[in-house]
């Protein structure tokens, strides 16, 4: 990564940050909590700016802009949104667990071949 692209990325971190402190103090509970999920079950498309954050924020805006509450946007419980919001997506998990399979399947089929 170059340095300039090291302070596009800076800026535009800064610039989304302002946007979550911008929002009604509700909201930015609940975005600082969906990002804490969404930090530790880690969909890979998290990692590629900020889209999939500044969604939520898209969304996060209008609703309090038309004067609802954050609930009323994401719902009661705030896990299942995320979960929806990550269901087709794949996870650093997923590409763990496939790496296991890897590994685990070309272990068996060493032990299989040494058996003949």
């Amino acid at each position: 990564m170059r340095i300039r692209d090291i302070i596009e990325s800076k800026k535009e971190w800064r610039a989304h940050v302002a946007r979550v402190k911008a929002l009604p103090q509700n909201y930015q509970i609940v975005y600082k909590e969906i990002q804490k999920y969404l930090f530790k079950v880690g969909p890979v498309e998290l990692t590629e700016g900020t889209g999939m954050l500044s969604g939520i924020i898209d969304l996060f805006e209008e609703g309090a802009a038309l004067g609802k509450g954050v609930l009323e946007v994401t719902g009661s419980d705030v896990a299942a949104f995320c979960d929806d919001l990550i269901k087709d997506s794949k996870t650093y998990a997923d590409i763990y667990q496939e790496s296991i399979d890897q590994k685990v399947n070309k272990a068996m089929k060493k032990g299989t071949d040494k058996k003949k």
